[in-house]
């Protein structure tokens, strides 16, 4: 199916819902834990990553996940969809590399990725929150991303205290 030396991305059915969580429970804790309680780890895990909760993202709001697989292993996935129903600016809901294959450009070639699917969709703007404290805000600056405003969510009793970053595409 794939080669060993070309990672392959393709778009996600609910057949790849197991290879989503399998890297979610590898990231998730790992990407959080420095800078938000295991309390709000869990409850946001919980509450986006359950078969059930994929499913709804994938079917009832539209969100299209990527997986990007090397060597037949799923590595990392990304979501998209439109924001706001609207055709010029989409929202990166998800960006994530199993930690054991970080460092590979895989990042960088899933956000292309994205980014090629949204511009062929009409997209000008993709748009992305990510938490004030995450190091992952370097990756997407040397993306192209600036930061556009900061942003607190209400998330059950917790909050999530993001930047929103967003990119022009050309």
């Amino acid at each position: 199916m794939f080669t060993d030396t070309e990672p392959q991305i393709k778009q996600a059915t609910t057949h790849e819902i197991p290879d989503i969580l399998s890297i979610a429970k590898a990231t998730w804790e790992p990407t959080y834990r420095e800078i938000l309680t295991k309390a709000q780890i869990d409850y946001m895990y919980d509450e986006i990553y359950t078969p059930a909760a994929l499913e709804k993202q994938m079917h009832e709001l539209g969100h299209v996940f990527l997986v990007l697989y090397n060597a037949e292993a799923a590595v990392g996935y990304a979501s998209y969809s439109p924001k706001n129903g609207g055709h010029e600016v989409y929202k990166l809901h998800k960006l994530y590399i199993h930690p054991d294959h970080q460092g590979h450009n895989y990042g960088r070639q899933l956000i292309v990725a994205v980014e090629k699917d949204v511009r062929q969709q009409g997209a000008k703007v993709l748009e992305l929150n990510v938490n004030r404290y995450n190091p992952a805000i370097r990756f997407y600056e040397r993306c192209g991303y600036q930061q556009a405003r900061a942003e607190d969510i209400p998330i059950g009793e917790f909050w999530m205290n993001d930047f929103v970053m967003r990119k022009e595409l050309r």
